[in-house]
């Protein structure tokens, strides 16, 4: 027997690329039904399938969400007790305001100074560039000898 779900998760569940994997499983699964994030934090979704294939949704996402850094602190799930309509391949939402993307922006921008503010990782990866660089020359020399 089909079931429909309106879902919470709550925790550190953003900015991680949960909600692709929410997709993908679902997608896997042959659910209907749609993801997004809301604005407290949490990832909401909205899913229907039968209840066997819920259960393993439900700890496919706990597993592969914690393996992807997702920390999950609670998957609230309320059966909904009528039909609703629903994409029939599970889908993700955008709901980002421009907030949000300037939000996600700050973040990078904040990795990329890291990035050059730490010189020894810069340093070290220029030095390996330049030894494969090097590498290449010397075999694109050996072929134009041939």
């Amino acid at each position: 027997m089909q079931k429909c779900y309106n879902v919470s998760i709550i925790g550190k569940v953003q900015d991680i690329g949960f909600r692709n994997l929410i997709e993908d499983i679902g997608r896997l699964l042959a659910l209907a039904g749609y993801v997004f994030n809301a604005s407290d934090g949490s990832v909401k979704m909205v899913c229907r399938g039968e209840n066997s294939v819920i259960t393993k949704f439900f700890k496919e996402i706990q597993t592969k969400g914690e393996q992807k850094g997702a920390v999950i602190e609670d998957i609230k799930k309320e059966e909904i007790p009528f039909h609703i309509y629903l994409p029939e391949k599970f889908s993700k939402l955008y709901t980002d305001e421009i907030s949000e993307i300037g939000r996600k922006l700050d973040i990078g921008v904040d990795v990329l100074r890291d990035i050059k503010s730490d010189t020894s990782v810069m340093s070290s990866f220029v030095s390996e560039q330049r030894v494969h660089n090097q590498n290449l020359e010397r075999i694109l020399e050996k072929l134009a000898e041939k």
